[in-house]
């Protein structure tokens, strides 16, 4: 089901909960509403569509993929980029890694860990932000 974005720094600053398997409709919701922004949108929270759960959807390249749980356990390349969101107006600057390496589960609750690089990898550091409860 596509849910309506969130826009209330309020809500957006508070920290994710850990996501379990009962959190499946969540996911399925998430990747809807990713799907349905896709014109505006590269990357999604579950806190921006209401939910507090640490979920983050996004494209790598032409590919939707679900992280739950996902932690950042290797990065290098520290840099600068400007970005923008779609619960919040305007851009700002972050902190930024050009390679991480993140382990998570998968919408089917697999564990994995894999490597991304460049603008993916910019994508999932923004939603791990969100899951954080920084405003990016």
């Amino acid at each position: 089901m596509i849910r309506e974005i969130v826009h209330d720094p309020l809500l957006l600053a508070q920290k994710s909960e850990p996501a379990t398997e009962e959190d499946c409709r969540i996911i399925a919701d998430l990747a809807d509403t990713l799907k349905a922004n896709r014109e505006r949108c590269v990357g999604m929270a579950a806190n921006m569509i209401g939910e507090r759960k640490c979920i983050i959807a996004f494209y790598n390249g032409p590919i939707l993929m679900i992280m739950v749980n996902p932690k950042i356990i290797k990065k290098s390349g520290e840099y600068t980029a400007e970005e923008g969101c779609l619960s919040l107006a305007g851009t700002k600057q972050a902190k930024r890694w050009q390679e991480i390496t993140v382990s998570y589960r998968n919408e089917s609750f697999r564990p994995l860990i894999n490597t991304f690089r460049g603008f993916t990898a910019q994508i999932i550091q923004h939603e791990c932000d969100h899951c954080e409860g920084i405003l990016v």
